[in-house]
């Protein structure tokens, strides 16, 4: 921080964590019960919605709008999709995104912006190896209509340098999705469902072409979802390069476009989109309340950024469920315990859909975190509402970290059954 930075609008850091969930949709309860039109919302109000398969719970992409929602219908998404009302797209990694922002990605893919990304990268390479193999695709598709992955069999062998070990035409699909010929029409059972990608514009609103300055929209996007955040963890929103620094957004403060702030315990400036203007002023008078308890998914944006989750929270947090089982420390889709405003815990959970049953395998609290019965009410009740949720309504609780904590939340949670 700079000398400068003393005339700087100041946030604690209790203030600054709840100007970022405000921004989240993650500060206070859903107020009434969720409508369709609520994810739509909640993911214009994230930009992204990142996808992931796994399972063991529900899916990401579901799980993250649960805990801003709480009990909604998951086929809401995946009839969005189907209408053109968002769509997929690479960006932080996989991710819906609202239709409403689709000519800023189409121009962000074609001025290069997305050389950097793995996924693209990925898609050169096999453009250039299977070029005449690609253009074939193109025209069964275009002749006859969309397609899955699941609609060939291939008897090729799988090589080591296939991505997540698919066969050829999937890999085909993804290079032709990611360079933007292909689009995502629907899912089918969460299976990507292939199609020229005019045919899938066609049913979204009517778009405008994006003439703007692409990566000054991103950044104005980024810092706007996330409420407040530093330089260095804003290119990791849409995984653009190079990193971000405070030079970049000296222009954006002098147009008013972003505010830059002194935060408690940050060695470097905050930065609040000017949107959020009335949000930073409730926030520096104490009068955003936190009173959300939720679990989140692994993949939700509080938590995809380690450096910007354990800055801001304290929490040091990775997903294991790609490490070694015998090297995981927690467990293998480990849910973070959101509580009025602070990250207090995590557990490692299974939903057993046929039985009606939601397993608790192992819940851990963060140091510090006092086991008391209060917390032991607050996290009963995310965990019931999750399970039932899932429509898996009895709780199966195994162990807790502190021992201590178990009872407490047994008792509490039986309240809830």
């Amino acid at each position: 921080m700079t000398s400068t930075d003393a005339d700087l609008p100041v946030l604690r850091a209790t203030q600054a964590r709840r100007l970022h969930l405000a921004a989240q949709g993650l500060l206070a309860k859903p107020r009434a019960k969720a409508r369709e039109a609520d994810v739509i919302a909640a993911i214009e109000r994230m930009r992204l919605l990142q996808i992931d398969t796994i399972h063991v719970v529900a899916r990401s992409p579901y799980l993250v709008l649960f805990s801003r929602l709480g009990d909604y219908r998951p086929e809401w998404l995946d009839g969005l999709l189907e209408r053109g009302a968002i769509f997929e797209v690479w960006a932080h990694e996989a991710c819906f995104a609202s239709s409403r922002d689709h000519a800023l990605h189409r121009a962000h893919l074609a001025r290069g912006g997305r050389e950097g990304h793995w996924s693209y990268r990925n898609a050169l390479r096999t453009q250039a190896a299977h070029a005449d193999a690609l253009a074939a695709l193109l025209v069964r598709i275009r002749e006859h209509g969309a397609v899955r992955a699941a609609d060939f069999e291939s008897a090729r062998p799988r090589g080591a340098s296939a991505w997540w070990g698919w066969k050829d035409e999937k890999r085909w699909l993804e290079a032709l999705f990611a360079l933007g010929e292909l689009m995502v029409a629907r899912r089918e059972r969460f299976q990507r469902v292939y199609d020229i990608s005019e045919r899938v514009l066609a049913r979204h609103p009517p778009a405008v072409a994006f003439d703007g300055d692409v990566a000054r929209t991103l950044v104005l996007d980024a810092v706007r979802a996330l409420g407040v955040t530093q330089a260095r963890w804003i290119a990791d929103m849409h995984r653009t390069t190079p990193r971000v620094r405070d030079a970049d957004l000296a222009p954006l403060v002098a147009s008013g476009e972003l505010v830059r702030v002194a935060v408690e315990g940050w060695e470097a400036p905050g930065y609040v989109h000017r949107d959020h203007a009335t949000l930073l002023d409730a926030a520096r008078a104490g009068r955003l309340r936190a009173t959300h308890t939720t679990l989140l998914s692994p993949f939700d944006p509080v938590v995809w950024d380690r450096e910007r989750a354990r800055t801001m929270f304290g929490f040091d947090y990775t997903l294991e469920c790609y490490v070694p089982e015998p090297k995981r420390r927690f467990g293998y889709f480990v849910l973070p315990i959101l509580r009025r405003g602070e990250l207090v815990g995590r557990l490692d959970a299974k939903a057993h859909r046929s039985d009606g049953v939601f397993e608790v395998k192992r819940l851990f609290l963060e140091p510090g975190i006092e086991p008391d019965a209060a917390l032991a009410t607050d996290v009963a009740a995310a965990i019931q509402a999750a399970a039932d949720w899932h429509a898996t309504p009895q709780v199966t609780l195994r162990r807790c970290d502190p021992r201590g904590f178990a009872p407490l939340l047994r008792t509490a949670l039986r309240g809830r059954a």
